[in-house]
């Protein structure tokens, strides 16, 4: 009774009262995103056309696009979208650990999944699509493989892939799975003769999809991975050693979120040490798994998802709370056979506190403003912070706060620019000019600063000399969309760029 059956290529899985009962609590902590703003990288969607079918994570942008036919760029459909996608995720989730665990642990893990304030970001924040949308497809491939139709779970992990590469370590998890399914049985070498060809064919689209990334990166001019996220591979495997407890911790006690932690390179030997440490812990995690206690083997799922995004390939922003939706899997999993035991009334509290957690943290995501002034206030001594909180407040505000971040870095071009937008805002093209002028001089090859120096000239009248700014803008970048169209306005002719994937909207305003 009130149990609903569905079927679907290569999955079954029942809604059942249960389930109604997560998806509610979800939508308590995370239905007010549906009232948010775009934030950060979102503005970045609409900067070129979101019909990406051959690039890196197209499936993801398949959906953006979708929002973009079926809304524009009103920011609700796409919160719908994320939210629906958690929900979904939410769901599949507890279906898939209740065939795997007891019903009560996996209903108590379902609930951590769905409300916990690490689900924030993932949810609230439009540009991390991606990873929801490639956890979603990894739990509709664990369900496929744990029903017997494991090449249909090759195909849904195919699919994960084409969200996000993040996903790459999910066939170890099967692995762990399959080798937890055979411990005690004597007759083993036909179920492994079943699984080695699918598995074999994740791990090779797994490798396929990692060499993939290493092109887009190296293809991909200022690409904030790789080579040109401005930090070693050595130094940022020496910060993930302190932001893998980190994210343990507030797993544990909740608290210290933010969409920009100020998180530093510490010395060698502390990250070395830490990387120690952790080692230990999986391989704690580990022995408890090979001793029939099943925490172990969700700790160390969780571990093992989280490897791709917190090893050796640096990004350049050295920890993110989004990173751990995918581990989530693994660590609520973890946490629902760990307090199956604990008395019903103390885990209801608990779960009722990470909701309320996770609804404050929403509010937190409403709006640029307070976003970033959650964020400035938790790392007062970062810089970009600052530049994204100037961005949202009222004039007189964001200035205070720029010569504020100017006395920190005053070797940061950012801030005179965003200086000088605001003087241009104001009317003041004379300060603009000034400002302009700084940024220009700490990068004298940005057409970003060449093209704003030169509004600022036209501002003051001085047509001759803009005009010569936009054109070194556009020698230098051909694609410096701002530049070219304010060429365009001055009446000069300007040779069309056929390689710049500018948006619709874009197009329009060039006459292309």
């Amino acid at each position: 009774m009130g149990d609903a059956f569905c079927h679907t290529v290569g999955i079954s899985f029942r809604i059942s009262r249960q389930s109604w009962v997560l998806l509610f609590a979800a939508i308590i902590a995370f239905g007010g995103c549906l009232w948010g703003s775009f934030h950060f990288d979102d503005y970045s969607l609409f900067s070129t056309d979101l019909w990406r079918p051959f690039e890196i994570r197209p499936l993801t942008y398949l959906t953006f696009w979708l929002n973009d036919l079926a809304g524009g760029s009103n920011p609700w459909g796409y919160h719908a979208v994320n939210l629906l996608l958690h929900l979904s995720a939410v769901v599949l989730l507890f279906d898939v650990l209740r065939r795997l665990m007891s019903p009560r642990a996996a209903w108590i893990a379902g609930a951590v999944f769905a409300v916990h304030p690490f689900q924030a970001e993932p949810v609230n924040y439009i540009f991390a699509r991606s990873i929801t949308l490639a956890t979603l497809l990894c739990l509709a491939s664990l369900a496929s493989w744990i029903s017997g139709h494991r090449w249909w779970a090759v195909a849904w992990f195919g699919g994960a892939l084409l969200a996000k590469e993040e996903c790459v370590a999910f066939p170890a998890l099967l692995l762990l799975l399959e080798g937890w399914k055979l411990r005690g049985q004597r007759e083993k070498q036909p179920e492994i003769k079943r699984v080695l060809g699918p598995i074999a064919a994740m791990i090779a689209l797994s490798v396929l999809a990692g060499i993939r990334v290493f092109i887009a990166i190296a293809r991909t001019p200022g690409a904030p991975a790789g080579a040109q996220a401005g930090i070693s591979w050595q130094a940022y495997a020496l910060a993930q050693g302190l932001v893998i407890p980190r994210y343990l911790r507030m797993l544990v006690l909740p608290w210290g979120f933010s969409v920009d932690p100020d998180i530093a390179v510490p010395p060698a030997w502390l990250g070395i040490l830490a990387w120690l440490t952790m080692a230990a812990l999986a391989a704690a995690a580990a022995m408890f798994a090979l001793r029939d206690k099943q925490a172990g083997l969700w700790l160390l799922a969780g571990f093992i998802l989280l490897l791709p995004s917190s090893s050796v390939l640096p990004v350049a922003d050295l920890a993110a709370d989004r990173r751990l939706y995918l581990p989530m899997i693994g660590f609520a999993a973890a946490a629902g056979v760990l307090l199956e035991r604990v008395r019903p009334p103390v885990v209801v509290a608990g779960l009722a506190i990470l909701t309320v957690l996770s609804v404050v943290r929403t509010q937190t995501w409403r709006t640029e403003a307070s976003l970033w002034e959650d964020a400035a206030t938790k790392a007062p001594n970062k810089v970009r912070p600052k530049i994204q909180l100037a961005r949202a407040v009222e004039p007189a505000r964001a200035i205070e706060i720029l010569q504020e971040a100017r006395r920190m870095a005053p070797d940061n071009a950012l801030v005179p620019s965003e200086e000088g937008r605001i003087y241009l805002s104001l009317g003041k093209p004379d300060l603009a000019l000034l400002a302009f002028g700084r940024a220009l001089a700490l990068e004298p090859r940005s057409a970003d600063a060449l093209n704003n120096r030169g509004a600022a000239l036209l501002a003051l009248d001085q047509r001759a000399a803009a005009q010569a700014d936009f054109e070194r803008a556009v020698a230098i970048d051909a694609c410096q969309f701002d530049a070219r169209l304010n060429l365009e306005r001055l009446g000069v002719s300007i040779a069309p760029a056929p390689g710049c994937k500018f948006s619709r909207e874009q197009r329009t305003l060039l006459g292309n």
